[in-house]
């Protein structure tokens, strides 16, 4: 029981300066977090990439240069911290490859 609230009428969360002050760190620390996910997300769609390229693909010639062509510059784009068009290059690659089926 707090002091001065019966037990039926506590507040469930009382917005305090420590909570109020908290907010823009946590949202800092979210966006930061954010970035680094894609950052993990990079290599991993490139190795689904090389297992599939791999497997030998039933692919025509011009769409197999692209699929590397594509998988070499989702590599490029995440060496240099570009890591949502390295995502979304990497995903059109795999949608060749018909990885990205729902």
């Amino acid at each position: 029981m707090l002091a001065g609230y019966p037990m039926m009428e506590r507040p469930i969360m009382a917005i305090t300066v420590e909570t109020a002050d908290m907010k823009p760190a946590l949202l800092l620390a979210s966006l930061l977090f954010t970035g680094s996910a894609l950052a993990f997300h990079c290599p991993a769609d490139m190795k689904k990439i090389d297992d599939a390229l791999a497997a030998k693909p039933a692919l025509s010639a011009d769409k197999l240069a692209e699929v590397k062509k594509l998988r070499a510059e989702g590599e490029v784009l995440h060496k240099a911290g570009k890591h949502q068009e390295s995502v979304d290059t990497l995903a059109k690659a795999m949608t060749m490859l018909g990885l990205n089926k729902s």
